[in-house]
């Protein structure tokens, strides 16, 4: 008898949900997040899905879920996107969360300028420590995020910028 080598991984595919979301991926998205323990509310679940941007898929199973909000924070004066993502246990130690980082912000690029920009960019607020052990450069080259200083909760904040945006008056 001979013992069986590592599994093949299988290849991650993305899904591009932003203002598309269907039924069966809306119903899946809400199900990974309750079992690894992202949401415990339902009403924290359906007031999140709207905001879906893209997800990977490992197989069957859903690995990581990325959503985006317009805002504009009071300390940055601009309109842009606020990025989270969320990825599954089994995959944190993966390279996942920059490949969803990177195809969603093609999405919401793409979004944004066909639509004159309501929002001019992404923003991050880097709450896994993991960010303090990596990444410490003040420009992410694969990503083109740029650190810009603290969130209001303390948090390191990047910013990048969709091409060919314009800022935007005050109001």
């Amino acid at each position: 008898m001979t013992e069986a080598g590592p599994a093949t991984p299988t290849a991650i595919r993305f899904v591009a949900d932003w203002q598309s979301l269907e039924p069966a991926n809306s119903d899946a998205i809400g199900e990974f997040w309750r079992r690894e323990g992202a949401f415990t509310d339902a009403s924290q679940v359906s007031a999140r899905l709207p905001q879906v941007v893209m997800h990977a898929c490992d197989g069957d199973d859903i690995a990581a879920v990325c959503t985006a909000v317009p805002m504009t924070p009071p300390a940055f004066g601009q309109p842009v996107y606020y990025y989270r993502s969320f990825v599954g246990k089994k995959w944190r130690t993966t390279m996942l969360i920059e490949k969803l980082l990177k195809r969603a912000q093609v999405v919401l690029e793409n979004y944004a300028r066909e639509r004159d920009f309501p929002c001019i960019g992404i923003l991050l607020e880097l709450e896994n420590a993991r960010f303090k052990e990596r990444g410490r450069m003040p420009v992410w080259p694969h990503t083109g995020f740029v650190y810009v200083g603290k969130s209001g909760r303390g948090l390191e904040s990047r910013v990048a910028f969709f091409k060919g945006a314009q800022l935007k008056d005050a109001k």
